[in-house]
């Protein structure tokens, strides 16, 4: 809150008790003095207010809080003026206090920002801004210091704490050559890495821009209780006029004047909104503003790109098939001299020896043919790893008669000592989240799932056999899925999932698009609406779960607020609330909406542990 504001408050709430001091003294005539001099400053400044946000061209219900204090006045009733003041002085402190405590994750990701770094020169280290940096700097990240680029790791090991990022609690160990996100915090010892990205252009940079960006767009469901606070104005000028027509007591009005409340609408929406953009970015997903939000809260189509989003988008090793020698072995001689290759068939091996603790010898006298395979010497073999024509070749033998591998898979040939020796076969595998992910997406409302995928349509139905979907359309272009996404519209509100290029414009054509932003393109993830931080399907199912019970709880706020008020302004039109009884009941009003609204902090998404929350 402004100082302006702080000090407004303050001297409502001293004149409200130095005025009830003078009164319970016998001096009521000084007393109503001070509380009519207590009330103006509040008065002049919301006025002051209102007439700004009528040059905005905004018509601002705070017109009802200076229609009461001024009627009030005018009608002799100093203390409830007087209570007004501090109910709305202190009300706007309510506001500023809820609206911060809703911003409260996001503005934790703000804070993180780094602003030096310390890039490795030919004279040692120097500390440099965040925008001299650029890509091949070396640069080292001290313990407990934040990652200020986007890069990859030159030492041996780091160990990366990303629960602010993503909501993973526990810190993630890698190992050379990984890649390290911008805005993870250093958990371990001091590592350097190599900058891939300037900072503008680095993660980190980009989820800035969506937090910064998030509270600025209007929601339809805001829009329109703009809408209905002018119907609620109407309303209130409406009861007080009659209870003043048709009995012609002013202080009835007065009393209406004062209850009438129209914060279940211009607090509790905006509150719970912004709550649940806060509550969804601690679980790692990031709604690019309220309208997103409200969107996500009422899908019920779901289209799915393949690559990279229902599969891992990185093959894997699926099977060994061997002849004279064992899996282990097999895998280990492979991985070895794949080493020196940085092709993805070549790390996908390399990772899976690793995976299962494998140590790797050094491979000596490595020659590849790029996109064929190598060869090399490991431990004194001769080895050679490729498709299995190219390594035949090597070995001076026929190519072997092998069975064709399964749609969308890859097989490579292991030759040791002049013998083929093994054959493995890795593809793109399905996700393990992704059935659960589909199960629970459809629990939570969406009626329709498709695949939109490039790939071919063997591919396309060999990965969407055991899930269930509802409509599998391959070999698409871009521009196709952008057809899909609008024909699908005719079922609802569609929900584009997708982590390329490629998918940039479905996800922008979309009600809600969704990118794998944790290792998707930036395209993707600036047309996006929702980017994942986490390279997990099933965390979005947290963001929509926090949309949809966030609008639930707004929408639940404005009908028991709105409720309430009217009664009350009823039963003062009716004298059965004095002003006095009617400011306090207002501001217990308010107090009671914004709680309310606040519960949208505290939503725990189904199947999300409290240790998935970042601390």
């Amino acid at each position: 809150m402004s100082r302006t504001g702080t000090a407004l408050l303050v001297l409502a709430i001293v004149g409200l008790a130095l005025g009830l001091g003078l009164r319970f003294a016998g001096f009521s005539p000084a007393a109503q003095i001070v509380w009519t001099l207590g009330t103006l400053p509040v008065l002049a400044a919301l006025l002051i207010e209102i007439v700004r946000a009528l040059a905005r061209g905004e018509v601002g219900l705070d017109i009802v809080a200076a229609l009461s204090m001024s009627a009030a006045l005018a009608f002799g009733e100093t203390l409830a003026a007087q209570v007004v003041a501090v109910m709305y002085a202190g009300g706007t402190f309510l506001e500023a206090y809820a609206e911060g405590r809703a911003r409260a994750d996001m503005s934790a990701l703000l804070a993180r920002v780094p602003r030096v770094a310390h890039r490795h020169s030919g004279d040692g280290l120097e500390e440099v801004a965040l925008d001299a940096l650029a890509p091949g700097d070396r640069i080292l990240v001290r313990r407990g210091e934040v990652t200020p680029v986007d890069g990859t790791l030159a030492s041996a090991t780091a160990l990366l704490d990303t629960s602010a990022l993503t909501g993973e609690s526990l810190p993630v160990r890698i190992g050379p050559g990984a890649s390290v996100m911008s805005g993870a915090a250093n958990a371990g010892e001091t590592f350097d890495m190599i900058a891939t990205h300037r900072a503008a252009e680095s993660t980190y940079a980009g989820i800035v821009r969506l937090v910064e960006a998030a509270a600025r767009a209007r929601a339809p469901m805001a829009r329109m209780a703009d809408r209905a606070s002018l119907g609620f104005l109407a309303v209130t000028l409406l009861i007080a006029g009659a209870a003043w027509g048709l009995t012609g007591d002013p202080i009835r009005a007065v009393a209406v004047l004062v209850i009438a409340t129209p914060c279940p609408l211009i607090l509790a929406v905006p509150v719970a909104l912004v709550a649940g953009l806060s509550r969804a970015a601690r679980f790692g997903v990031l709604i690019k503003g309220a309208q997103a939000l409200e969107a996500l809260s009422r899908v019920r189509v779901l289209i799915l790109d393949k690559t990279g989003t229902l599969t891992d988008g990185m093959p894997k090793l699926t099977a060994i098939l061997t002849e004279s020698i064992d899996e282990t072995e097999a895998l280990r001689l492979a991985a070895a001299l794949e080493q020196a290759s940085g092709h993805p068939v070549a790390q996908a091996l390399v990772a899976e020896a690793q995976g299962r603790g494998l140590a790797l010898p050094v491979p000596e006298a490595v020659c590849e043919a790029p996109g064929e395979g190598l060869t090399g010497r490991i431990e004194g073999h001769a080895v050679a790893i490729g498709g299995p024509g190219f390594v035949a070749a090597a070995l001076g033998q026929p190519a072997p008669d092998l069975p064709p591998a399964e749609p969308g898979a890859l097989r490579v040939t292991l030759g040791v000592d002049g013998r083929i020796v093994a054959h493995l076969t890795l593809a793109d595998r399905l996700r393990e989240d992704t059935p659960g992910f589909l199960a629970a997406a459809r629990r939570l409302g969406i009626r329709r799932i498709i695949l939109a995928t490039g790939d071919r349509p063997e591919i396309a139905e060999r990965v969407a056999a055991p899930l269930g979907l509802d409509l599998v359309e391959a070999a698409l272009v871009p521009v196709q899925k952008v057809e899909i996404v609008l024909r699908e519209r005719a079922r609802g509100p569609v929900m584009m999932v997708g982590d390329g290029v490629n998918d940039a414009p479905a996800l922008a054509a979309a009600d809600v698009g969704v990118a794998m932003g944790a290792r998707g393109a930036a395209a993707s993830a600036e047309a996006a609406q929702v980017v994942l931080l986490v390279d997990r399907l099933d965390r979005l199912l947290p963001g929509i779960e926090v949309a949809q019970r966030s609008i639930a709880i707004a929408w639940q706020s404005v009908a028991v607020g709105l409720g309430l008020s009217v009664l009350g302004m009823i039963a003062a039109a009716f004298g059965l609330i004095s002003p006095v009884e009617g400011a306090i009941a207002q501001e217990a009003i308010d107090v009671a909406v914004i709680l309310n609204a606040l519960r949208a902090l505290a939503i725990r998404p189904r199947g999300i542990a409290p240790a998935a929350e970042a601390a």
